[in-house]
């Protein structure tokens, strides 16, 4: 199994504090184990994804990617109006609350030493996922929830009512289009399910 470098002390105690958050999520995913908060349970998938994708990742970018969706619970898809500018607004509100929130957190007494103001900000805004298209953390942060969206939550996604498969296509389509070369190849060594293969190739034009 991939594993990331050790956090040093406090960076660890910084992502004790981030999971304990995730723990409030009042939404739960059943594993073998039992009920999982849901937040809890796509934080720990972001890392394990990180882990295959980006071993070396930097401290700043596994606190980055555990902190991905941070309380997102708080602001429900419904208190936007459904339509695409609705959408939009959504992710960008999600997008800067999170950032807020995470840069608080981080911020805490709690954690000795403390964080930098400067690796606080650079968490931050890759949680924003400020420039996409320069940042290298930023566009692996950005790889590693397409990867973990693929992996865990595109069979469930695929069977909502009103995803039919043009659209289902469509979102395939783009969520490829945010990925790396690297992040295709462990893409496709996924065990998918056939229906998901064909929905892929298909996105792809193959």
């Amino acid at each position: 199994m991939d594993e990331l470098n050790p956090l040093p002390a406090n960076y660890h105690q910084a992502l004790k504090l981030i999971d304990e958050a995730h723990a409030q999520d009042p939404r739960t995913v059943e594993r073998k184990s039992g009920p999982v908060p849901f937040e809890l349970d796509y934080a720990q998938h972001m890392t394990r994804w990180l882990a295959v994708r980006e071993p070396g990742a930097s401290p700043v970018l596994q606190l980055a990617c555990r902190a991905q969706h941070f309380r997102r619970w708080e602001i429900p898809r419904s208190s936007y109006p459904m339509t695409r500018p609705g959408y939009l607004t959504w992710r960008a509100k999600l997008k800067s609350q999170a950032a807020k929130q995470v840069a608080e957190l981080l911020a805490d007494a709690s954690i000795q030493p403390p964080l930098s103001q400067e690796e606080i900000d650079r968490v931050a805004a890759l949680v924003r996922k400020e420039d996409l298209k320069t940042d290298s953390d930023t566009q692996v942060l950005e790889g590693v929830a397409c990867l973990v969206f693929l992996d865990e939550q595109f069979e469930d996604f695929e069977k909502r009512p009103d995803i039919d498969e043009e659209k289902m296509v469509g979102i395939l389509r783009k969520t490829w289009g945010k990925m790396s070369p690297s992040g295709h190849a462990l893409a496709l060594q996924m065990h998918l399910s056939e229906r998901a293969k064909i929905l892929i190739e298909k996105a792809l034009g193959v």
